[in-house]
């Protein structure tokens, strides 16, 4: 069980989840990190008392650092403030909530400073995989997953003998656009897209779930996480999201882990394992839920999860830059500069034309390949309105 924890990205959605966890428990904050959210972020901190704070913007940093001069709070800017926060020394666990691939590189010197990690960061496992669970294994630390799926699995894997899974079962909520076809969805909006009917989440993980590219990350997340590969992962759209994802073992038996779409379940769960402690999160009450629905995802129409699919098996450095397309992508969605659909195809064109993979890959080359899909979709797309 986690004792101090550092989190970055508190102010996101997670990390806010995540110190409701932390006040309940008595957990103790060692650090805590925003992009540029100063207001939130000095709340926290006064509540919180950490060592540090970290910001990414130096501009909010600096405001931050006046507003919290009457305390002994030490303040930092930049991605080396992010990473001195990811290894301060008295922590013991580090929250990774940063959005993006972003989160890498504090993922790794946190491995690296001997930390565990509680993995909401998804995007670490899709681009660095390999790396990072390599680093896991050579520095002995523990990596919990925090997303909902991939905590469900592991919450099913517990007592299982080992060698008897025989496949895991994602599900996923289809996101906004559930049942559209892609005609439906020529001129769907910004606003309909972040309409999300379960979760409430940030605007760029919102976005992935309406496109599927979200459960698309997870199938690669899920292949390091587990060390199963492509044909071994199903993905079923579950409405509800009360089963959180389901395993099938070779008996044919399948267990699965349900609760109220609360991601503080997961959270808890990352930071107080084994153990068993009472949750913010409301019981779950199957006569009130009557009755759940189950479907086959559409890949035709949602083509970011047949991509990432494609992706996982082709290997290497093609789930980097699926992902780094896509994050250009929703950006330029998000600022309305191109239509939903295009998301789909941005990310479909940038993994078929990539041809300079390598199996044998670096963070070098992760974060070259990175910049490089990044550059190419703002420079093809960057400019259009519509």
């Amino acid at each position: 069980m986690a004792s101090v924890i550092s989190v970055l990205g508190s102010t996101g959605s997670i990390g806010t989840q995540t110190l409701d966890v932390a006040r309940m428990h008595d957990l103790k904050i060692s650090a805590l990190t925003a992009n540029s959210n100063i207001t939130l972020l000095e709340k926290q901190a006064r509540e919180f008392h950490p060592k540090m704070v970290a910001v990414l913007d130096m501009g909010a940093a600096a405001q931050l650092k006046i507003a919290l001069s009457d305390t002994d709070i030490d303040v930092f800017c930049g991605e080396e403030g992010i990473i001195k926060a990811a290894t301060e020394e008295s922590c013991d666990t580090v929250v990774n909530s940063i959005v993006g691939v972003a989160g890498l590189v504090p993922t790794l010197e946190a491995i690296k400073a001997g930390k565990n990690l509680a993995l909401a960061n998804k995007e670490t496992l899709v681009a660095g995989g390999r790396l990072v669970m390599k680093a896991v294994d050579s520095y002995g630390v523990k990596l919990y997953p925090v997303d909902s799926e991939h905590s469900a699995i592991f919450q099913c894997l517990q007592g299982c003998p080992k060698g008897s899974l025989k496949k895991i079962i994602l599900t996923a909520s289809g996101g906004s656009f559930f049942g559209k076809k892609k005609d439906e969805l020529e001129n769907v909006n910004v606003r309909q897209a972040l309409s999300h009917p379960n979760w409430e989440m940030g605007a760029k993980i919102t976005i992935d779930s309406a496109t599927m590219m979200n459960k698309g990350l997870e199938v690669i997340e899920a292949s390091w996480l587990f060390g199963c590969g492509d044909k071994d992962i199903d993905v079923l759209i579950h409405r509800e999201s009360i089963i959180h994802s389901m395993i099938q073992l070779k008996d044919n038996s399948v267990i699965a882990q349900l609760g109220v779409p609360d991601m503080r379940i997961p959270i808890q769960y990352a930071l107080t394992y084994p153990k068993r402690l009472p949750s913010p999160v409301k019981e779950l009450d199957l006569s009130e839920i009557g009755s759940m629905s189950f479907y086959k995802p559409d890949y035709e129409t949602f083509v970011c999860l047949a991509v990432c699919r494609d992706a996982l098996r082709r290997g290497g450095l093609y789930p980097t830059v699926a992902n780094a397309a896509n994050e250009a992508a929703v950006g330029m969605f998000l600022r309305e500069q191109i239509r939903f659909l295009d998301i789909g195809d941005i990310v479909s064109e940038a993994v078929g034309s990539f041809n300079e993979n390598k199996e044998d890959f670096t963070l070098e080359d992760i974060l070259s390949a990175d910049r490089q899909t990044r550059a190419k979709v703002r420079e093809k797309f960057g400019h259009s309105t519509y």
